[in-house]
């Protein structure tokens, strides 16, 4: 007899998670490693958040709300839309989920019938791929290489597009590699997209305010207006403002997706913790300091990575634009020999040794679409990130 049905079986498992826990199982025999597979902040909730929590905890804001969100909050986020974005979208243009990989999840579970393509831009955030599947959907992976920035092309796109294109998903400033769109790059994008009407468009753009070098942040809708009514804008609170558990994501699109999306809500979930909804209005409609604050000790991270990792030899890395990773080129160790005698063949060979070796927890390459590389947070304190270096520089040594 078997539990799990055939649509599961072709899923795998979040590779960043995986790598955390392997970090924790070595942690609980005694072993100190340091793990950076999660991307997580290390910053506490701001207090006015966690106040607000409180607030609307004691005040009896404790009851369900709508599928879609409280009117509060759809409220605080069409305001941050017209603030941040200029983007003109009212509350009822808004829908709220547990995190924004559920409103990612719902709008596939809402709209994709099996054989529909999903366009993936290579690397990938993991869950895309395994998302699409397992919601009956055919993931069509984009190599998007180094030498273009780690961005999908116009032309990439172009040849990509087939009769079963259902949505094409966008990601900046993105995970793993922390690529930047630029207005330009999202508008030849957009020129392609008018030419298929049949293409949805789904701009992850979670990261927004971690972005590095004074480059400005164009959100995809702001870019193309004239594919409004198949945009997505996904977005949340959980990076910016250090709230990765409080678990609430947002979008903006066109009604009859927002209504698919929260019509899956309703009838999986039932809606987003009070609570925490109070809190995201907090967030949005409060000040602002904090996100800065986190967003300079972020760039102040990302260049002792990559002055660090640029003293290794057989590993490279750009400077990543924005996010809070590390995408570390690993091609030079491919085909050298561990201590131990074995041969690192792929880069799920050295993140493994950079784990048992080297004591730092990171996730290969090939998790995210393109190999060889494998990714580190930098989203944890400047000692760690030092010492993580320093553990990694001499694994690398002991290679033959």
């Amino acid at each position: 007899m078997s539990y799990v049905s055939s649509r599961l079986a072709a899923v795998k498992p979040s590779a960043s998670m995986a790598a955390s826990q392997a970090a924790k199982a070595l942690r609980a025999k005694g072993i100190d490693v340091i793990d950076l597979g999660l991307g997580e902040p290390d910053f506490p909730t701001p207090p006015h958040i966690i106040e607000a929590a409180f607030a609307a905890a004691r005040a009896g804001d404790t009851l369900y709300t709508a599928a879609a969100g409280t009117p509060a909050v759809r409220e605080a986020v069409a305001a941050k839309f017209r603030r941040e974005n200029g983007l003109d979208y009212g509350a009822d243009d808004i829908v709220v989920a547990n995190g924004a990989k559920q409103i990612i999840f719902n709008a596939l579970l809402a709209t994709l019938e099996p054989g529909d393509e999903a366009i993936l831009p290579a690397p990938y955030f993991v869950s895309y791929p395994e998302m699409v599947k397992l919601l009956g959907g055919s993931p069509v992976i984009v190599e998007c290489p180094e030498t273009t920035g780690f961005r999908l092309t116009a032309q990439a796109l172009e040849s990509a597009i087939t009769p079963r294109t259902k949505w094409l998903f966008l990601n900046t400033p993105g995970n793993p590699t922390g690529a930047v769109y630029s207005e330009a790059d999202l508008k030849a994008l957009g020129a392609v997209l008018a030419r298929h009407p049949q293409v949805l468009i789904l701009s992850d753009e979670i990261y927004e305010h971690i972005i590095f070098d004074g480059r400005r942040f164009v959100s995809f809708g702001n870019a193309c207006p004239e594919l409004r009514d198949r945009s997505l804008i996904v977005n949340g609170v959980a990076k910016s403002y250090a709230m990765t558990g409080w678990r609430v994501g947002y979008a903006a699109g066109p009604a009859p997706l927002l209504k698919a999306m929260s019509t899956v809500q309703s009838q999986s979930v039932t809606s987003v913790c009070s609570i925490a909804q109070a809190a995201t209005v907090a967030a949005l409609n409060g000040p602002q300091d904090e996100v800065t604050r986190f967003r300079e000790a972020f760039e102040r991270r990302r260049d002792l990575v990559v002055a660090g990792i640029a003293g290794i030899d057989g590993v490279t890395l750009s400077a990543p634009e924005g996010a809070f990773y590390a995408y570390i080129g690993c091609a030079g160790l491919i085909g050298r020999r561990t201590p131990d005698g074995t041969v690192l063949a792929d880069d799920a060979a050295v993140a493994n040794y950079l784990l048992n070796r080297g004591r730092v927890s990171s996730v290969p390459g090939v998790a995210y679409g393109l190999s060889p590389y494998f990714r580190i947070s930098t989203a944890t304190g400047d000692d760690i990130l030092t010492e993580a270096v320093a553990r990694i520089k001499t694994a690398v040594e002991e290679l033959e």
